[in-house]
């Protein structure tokens, strides 16, 4: 039942519903009128909604994976623990020491020095973007790993609803036009209705646009690379 799991369900399924808020206000105000009740069909439509919904939260990944590979060009398209590099001062050097110590052992590859990383930065990233895929192999159990799993949510949340940015806009600005002529079709009757969708779709549209930033993206990806990296702590001691 993999559409119960719980990163699909927040990290995929609730940056599409929060897509397509507007217009599914506007939609809901556009049949509520006509609600007869529950019978066949009405369960049936209800069914396919929901079929619909989970199709959009594929959706939202595959947008979301887009704009990764867009954000994250240079390590392959995907966040990696750049805290592991010398220069980021966002982990004590000693426990940084141990981490890559531990991590040059796990992938029989030598840790870049302080020089290497100066001479060649490039270089030095390839093996901490190794470091990054041999932790998250490692790390798949979700109780026992369960604050990386919860950056990784967050990460992924904020990834797919950046990816849906632009698609969530353009339905708002349909949503919130296809209202304003209803209002002035109806001569302002259905005004507190469709008033509703009108308020729904400022309050989109400002998160949307103040909220759902590239930097958003980075800052997430930045602290799921730092958990990532402290899980070695408990790799260790399993190792030990």
């Amino acid at each position: 039942m993999d559409f119960l799991d719980g990163y699909v369900v927040r990290a995929r399924l609730f940056p599409a519903m929060l897509a397509v808020a507007p217009a599914l206000v506007f939609l809901l105000v556009m049949v509520g009128g006509n609600y007869q009740g529950l019978g066949l069909p009405e369960a049936l439509i209800t069914l396919t909604v929901a079929v619909v919904f989970f199709a959009f939260a594929d959706i939202a990944r595959r947008f979301g994976r887009r704009a990764e590979r867009t954000i994250f060009a240079a390590s392959g398209g995907r966040p990696f623990p750049t805290v592991l590099r010398h220069r980021d001062k966002s982990i004590n050097p000693r426990s940084k020491a141990r981490y890559l110590a531990f991590l040059s052992r796990e992938l029989a590859q030598a840790a870049p020095t302080v020089e290497q990383e100066e001479t060649d930065p490039a270089a030095a990233d390839e093996f901490y973007v190794s470091c990054g895929d041999f932790l998250r192999e490692r790390t798949r159990d979700q109780s026992r790993f369960n604050v990386l799993f919860a950056e990784n949510v967050s990460y992924g949340f904020r990834r797919n609803l950046y990816g849906l940015k632009y698609p969530g806009l353009l339905l708002n600005a349909i949503a919130a036009a296809a209202s304003f002529w209803l209002i002035y079709r109806a001569s302002g009757t259905n005004l507190s209705q469709y008033g509703v969708v009108l308020v729904v779709s400022a309050i989109h549209a400002l998160y949307f646009v103040a909220g759902v930033t590239r930097k958003s993206v980075l800052d997430a990806g930045d602290l799921y690379g730092r958990q990532l990296v402290l899980s070695c702590e408990e790799l260790e001691r399993a190792a030990a």
